[in-house]
């Protein structure tokens, strides 16, 4: 598969590496290593990153905090993510911008879709930050969202798991992994692969979702080189 341009969606629980919490500087830096060596190859690069590393909204709520303000303070943890991410892009020579579904005009662009696809037309790499902007959705949503948006040829779900599998590997050790597996597969074996908003974005927009190890270097590569790893759902 010759991918043009791809939407990368990184969980803010990877950032932190071995660490309990925050950002590890070297994980962060091998995800620039692994997203550079891309870039250089020509693809067009859009990035959401989840904020569970500094602040989870539903976990907030669970303590008795106001939903909607948990998930604002959860929206400016991606933010944090999304500066790191840029620092350590920038560091090794790859131009970035960083838009936001909130207006922080002395960090960030505002959100504006033709501006986004203009940036990645100039080779940058557009780091989505703030989530959509509004609460009761999860950076998962915001990754289909922005995917469909800027017209990405695939959501490209990085992990710490290699795939789909049909338990938790990490609590089943006789579940498998699934080479490929259908949008309707997924609703009826009840698999978590992302929220259901995000994944019924993708389906209705026929928009195929691959999960992979991103955490492995070199991965990132493998799959835009059309190598079979991870899970695709189509």
């Amino acid at each position: 598969m010759n991918y043009k341009r791809i939407l990368l969606k990184l969980s803010g629980e990877s950032l932190m590496g071995d660490k309990q919490y925050g950002i590890d500087s070297e994980r962060v830096a091998q995800y620039a290593q692994d997203i550079k060596a891309v870039h250089d190859k020509g693809i067009q690069i859009g990035i959401v990153i989840g904020g569970g590393n500094i602040f989870r909204g539903l976990s907030a709520e669970k303590s008795g905090m106001d939903r909607v303000q948990a998930d604002y303070m959860g929206m400016l943890a991606t933010v944090i993510n999304s500066m790191a991410l840029q620092d350590a892009l920038e560091k090794i020579g790859v131009k970035t911008r960083l838009m936001t579904a909130i207006k922080m005009e002395q960090i960030c662009e505002p959100f504006i879709r033709r501006r986004a696809v203009r940036h990645l037309e100039k080779n940058r790499v557009v780091i989505f930050g703030a989530g959509t902007g509004n609460p009761y959705f999860t950076t998962d949503t915001c990754a289909s969202l922005r995917a469909i948006e800027i017209q990405a040829d695939v959501v490209l779900k990085g992990t710490r798991v290699d795939g789909i599998y049909t338990a938790d590997p990490e609590k089943d050790p006789s579940a498998t992994r699934y080479d490929e597996i259908s949008f309707q597969e997924v609703y009826d074996k009840s698999l978590n692969v992302m929220d259901m908003t995000a994944f019924t974005l993708c389906q209705e927009n026929k928009l195929p979702i691959i999960v992979f190890d991103m955490n492995k270097p070199g991965n990132f590569m493998r799959i835009t080189n059309g190598d079979s790893i991870g899970t695709l759902v189509k």
